[in-house]
């Protein structure tokens, strides 16, 4: 009896799974069925059901305009004038007549060295010197004396040679006194160390005191108003305004910013192309002149230089800052098809102009970029754009709300 009734119970569990398997193949039918009796409408929209909704961002049309061709380079700022104040005689320091860091005028006294020694060599050697001349001009004048004599025969010709000869020998003495007066003159107003030209000047390295040489560095001095600034440029630069600066350097325009300071202020003028290229380095001496009435360029400072031509313009595509993304080593902006459909572009940038950038490879006038939701978006991915102007796209926050809701 249990033998039959463990068959009974198999024979039931198939006959289930029999019954099962025939109302999966009618469901399946049954859905088939559904599915090829929808029209092409009702598929369209069943398959957009199920693909994900578009990311709505803000996209803006590349700007097309024409921006000068400009370089941005790294420099330093230089002094025209340079010296190391040294003094011209030796002697004891007796006063330093300047407080270290401040502006001087040209011929202003910076130190002086005793004076006493030097006058009294002057005092000695006016005496000579006046001594030498009163010999001289009686030597002369017994010389007049002699020419009258020999002309009335009253005198020998070798004693005439002899008063010209020693006239002469007391002209030539007179004059090495009066060139020794005039150096011992100059040995005494230069123990007054006077600035060469107006500057600012450095501290003292010696104080009141100290015996000093001419080997020795009292101080330095560096002219403050204007200065230059020294930078490199590459080939590329040399090729393409080197040329034009050396016919005409008027035609490029040079602007300095120091490192604080945002964008370029200080206006100034090319002075200087180097000769040739460093071979080493390929790279090009360019020197700037800057006005710095004001004295906030101080010589030794880092500078960022602007170098571009003066009028004119070449055409280029303009983006905000905000619609360029990097990766890795690479900039790259998605730029939003007619089917609304992002696609990654590599790009290539160029200076900045006022708060857009320049593309200078990659990008269209017109084709429209993201640049508000950059983060959200993939490659292929459906978006639903709102089109912004691309001036109002360099806003932030708040700002940049309301430019798109505009």
């Amino acid at each position: 009896m249990p033998k039959h009734t463990a068959i009974d119970r198999s024979e039931a569990h198939a006959s289930r799974r029999q019954a099962w398997g025939v109302l999966a193949v009618f469901a399946t039918l049954g859905a088939t069925g559904l599915l090829v009796g929808c029209g092409p409408e009702q598929t369209a929209q069943a398959a957009a059901s199920a693909a994900p909704p578009a990311t709505p961002v803000s996209v803006a049309a590349v700007v097309a305009r024409p921006v000068a061709d400009e370089r941005e380079f790294s420099g330093r700022i230089e002094a025209v004038d340079r010296a190391e104040i040294r003094p011209r005689v030796a002697g004891t320091v007796e006063r330093v007549r300047f407080k270290a860091g401040s502006l001087v005028r040209k011929g202003d006294v910076l130190f002086t060295i005793d004076p006493r020694a030097y006058q009294a060599e002057v005092n000695r050697l006016d005496a000579a010197a006046a001594s030498s001349k009163a010999r001289a001009d009686l030597a002369q004048t017994e010389l007049l004396r002699a020419r009258r004599l020999l002309d009335d025969n009253a005198i020998a010709q070798k004693d005439h040679d002899e008063r010209a000869a020693n006239a002469r020998q007391l002209l030539a003495t007179a004059k090495a006194d009066e060139a020794a007066l005039s150096a011992a003159r100059l040995n005494l107003e230069w123990t007054q160390v006077r600035a060469p030209f107006d500057g600012r000047v450095g501290k003292a390295e010696v104080t009141e005191g100290n015996l000093v040489n001419g080997n020795q560095v009292l101080t330095t001095l560096v002219s403050a108003n204007p200065v230059y600034v020294s930078f490199n440029g590459d080939e590329a630069t040399y090729l393409q305004l080197g040329q034009l600066a050396r016919r005409n350097p008027g035609a490029l325009k040079v602007n300095v910013g120091l490192a604080h300071e945002p964008g370029f202020p200080h206006p100034g003028k090319l002075e200087f192309v180097d000769n040739q290229i460093d071979p080493q380095t390929g790279s090009l001496r360019l020197r700037a002149i800057v006005d710095n009435k004001d004295g906030l360029l101080t010589p030794g400072l880092f500078a960022r230089v602007k170098l571009g031509t003066e009028a004119g313009g070449v055409p280029a595509s303009l983006v905000a800052e905000k619609a360029v993304g990097t990766d890795q080593n690479r900039k790259f902006v998605y730029v939003v098809g007619a089917n609304n459909q992002t696609e990654y572009r590599a790009v290539q940038l160029g200076a900045t102009v006022g708060e857009l950038r320049v593309v200078t490879a990659g990008l269209k006038a017109g084709e429209r970029v993201i640049v508000d939701g950059l983060q959200r978006v993939r490659p292929g991915a459906p978006v639903a754009p709102q089109v912004v102007p691309m001036e109002s796209a360099t806003a932030s926050g708040p700002a940049a709300s309301q430019a798109a809701a505009k």
